[in-house]
């Protein structure tokens, strides 16, 4: 007999320490929203704060969120979450939230249920924005220990260039990439991508609009290119993959860590090289995706840091990694 449930949800602010710039945006925050579901005796967990740039906002997820409240209530499983809504904030939340659910009542760890080995630290980068050089020194000096870095592009050649060397020449010893986010078309990808080799950078992460990815047709890039944007689930992993020789998931945009571990394992299967990331957000949202990053060649888990009132973000950092408390979410 499937046991009634009970769901609810709430929004948190999700504000940032210092406004954040990216190409075509700058974010003072990103609000989430936060749902639990109950079986009476336990409850589990899950934070989305959405994809921006497809208008998946906190009130579009509250609204789906309501729209399948019954058959939440009702009972359902992953599975049945992943037919009854699209990839997105709401099942990404409504999936986590399930995951805790079963941990809890098994007594049993989520890595465990999942099959992965018990969690160790590792290596994430922290992100730089898409400043001028002197502000993204600034922000540098101010982050903590680390072993790698990731620097948001602006989509100006010229601009970025700088960006990137200055990033480069003080600290010439992190594994650096970059994210273009969408900023740049098909007729500056080979100067762009000359600048990056020379600077010893290791990853160009979605240089190109989501629907432009026939500019990467029979271009050769000689730093592996990761798909963000361009790839948001299983069926695009699908359409898109060739064209990409990383895949960074995010939680939010699959839909929850049931579908980026099916995403991860298609990766693999397809040669990719695996990345988890995720759309800022707190310690919660980054638990879930930290079992996933076990997984992973990349680890770009640095939401917590930039959040302004995250208690337990300067806890989860040591010497470049990171690392979640055992019972943070789930059974310890």
């Amino acid at each position: 007999m499937t046991t009634a449930l009970t769901l609810s949800h709430r929004r948190d602010a999700m504000a940032f320490r210092e406004p954040f710039r990216i190409s075509g945006y700058l974010f003072e925050s990103m609000p989430a929203v936060i749902a639990t579901i109950s079986d009476g005796d336990v409850t589990g967990r899950g934070e989305a704060a959405g994809v921006y740039y497809l208008g998946d906002d906190p009130d579009h997820i509250e609204r789906e969120l309501e729209r399948c409240r019954a058959q939440v209530e009702a009972g359902i499983d992953r599975e049945e979450l992943r037919g009854l809504l699209p990839p997105g904030g709401a099942r990404n939340a409504l999936d986590c939230a399930l995951w805790e659910l079963e941990s809890l009542r098994k007594n049993t760890p989520v890595w465990k249920l999942v099959g992965v080995a018990p969690p160790k630290p590792l290596v994430t980068t922290f992100t730089l924005p898409a400043e001028d050089p002197a502000e993204i020194l600034r922000r540098l000096a101010d982050l903590p220990a680390l072993k790698a870095l990731k620097l948001k592009l602006e989509g100006d050649l010229a601009g970025d260039s700088e960006r990137v060397r200055a990033v480069r020449a003080a600290r010439p010893d992190v594994w650096l990439g970059v994210d273009a986010n969408q900023g740049y078309g098909g007729d500056d990808l080979d100067e762009l991508v000359a600048m990056l080799v020379r600077e010893k950078v290791l990853l160009l992460e979605q240089p190109v609009r989501r629907g432009e990815e026939a500019l990467l047709d029979n271009w050769q890039s000689p730093i592996p290119v990761a798909a963000d944007e361009s790839i948001q689930d299983l069926v695009e992993l699908e359409a898109q993959h060739a064209r990409f020789q990383v895949l960074n998931i995010k939680l939010d945009k699959c839909g929850g860590l049931t579908e980026a571990l099916m995403m991860a394992k298609r990766g693999r299967q397809l040669g990719m090289k695996i990345m988890v990331g995720n759309m800022a957000g707190a310690t919660l949202s980054t638990a879930p995706a930290f079992v996933l990053a076990q997984l992973c060649d990349v680890v770009d888990l640095d939401g917590p840091w930039f959040v302004a009132d995250d208690p337990l973000a300067a806890s989860l950092y040591a010497d470049g990694e990171i690392m979640l408390p055992a019972n943070l979410w789930g059974a310890g």
